[in-house]
């Protein structure tokens, strides 16, 4: 089964912690500013970016599996993972902290959007143990120069070398040529309620 030790350095490319979760959340919201289902779920950058800052801080950094690309020292692309058997969610109280600032930056509407988007996501996961990519993302300087790819790969490859299938919520039609480029292949669509944006999931057996 895929653990982090198993993915192999690359250059540029950084596993991080929670030190670098206003990082992970600032290139993240940048990337995703323009998403329809996340434009559609925080209604605005600011709940966008605080969400993905504590979802970093609670989950993601902490039980995950974190990566920055850099450029010249400056964070040009960011992903966050979990690792097959990796703890899928935060402490009760971390979590509250989530919910409390989506509440306070977005009001009650963002709070139920993303509860709501919470809850389906974790309906539709495979059960089969996995490596989860849930965010993947590239800041506006960096763009169009195949740096999510080269964050990719590491990853991809070491799910190849343990034989371990990997999966994501792909939240913009305009990345599936991209995601299908790497393997991987859509499972359905589905939405997080009736009026809200599909999320298409889509997995990657190992090669």
């Amino acid at each position: 089964m895929l653990k982090a030790s198993d993915i192999a350095p690359a250059p540029g490319i950084q596993t991080v912690g929670v030190e670098s979760v206003a990082a992970l959340a600032d290139i993240t919201a940048d990337a995703f500013r323009d998403d329809p289902f996340n434009r559609w779920l925080f209604g605005g950058f600011d709940p966008m970016h605080r969400t993905f800052a504590n979802l970093a801080r609670h989950i993601y950094a902490t039980n995950g599996f974190c990566q920055i690309l850099r450029e010249d020292g400056e964070g040009r692309a960011a992903t966050m993972w979990l690792m097959p058997g990796d703890k899928p969610d935060g402490s009760p109280l971390a979590m509250l902290q989530t919910y409390w600032g989506l509440l306070a930056s977005g009001g009650f509407g963002a709070l139920a959007r993303g509860k709501a988007a919470g809850d389906a996501m974790a309906n539709h996961h495979p059960k089969a143990p996995h490596a989860y990519l849930f965010t993947v993302g590239v800041a506006s300087a960096g763009r169009g120069r195949g740096l999510g790819r080269r964050l990719i790969q590491p990853v991809l490859d070491a799910c190849d070398n343990t034989n371990t299938m990997a999966y994501l919520e792909n939240s913009n039609p305009a990345n599936q040529r991209f995601y299908h480029s790497l393997g991987f292949e859509r499972v359905e669509l589905f939405h997080a309620t009736p009026e809200s944006p599909p999320l298409e999931a889509m997995q990657r057996q190992a090669r």
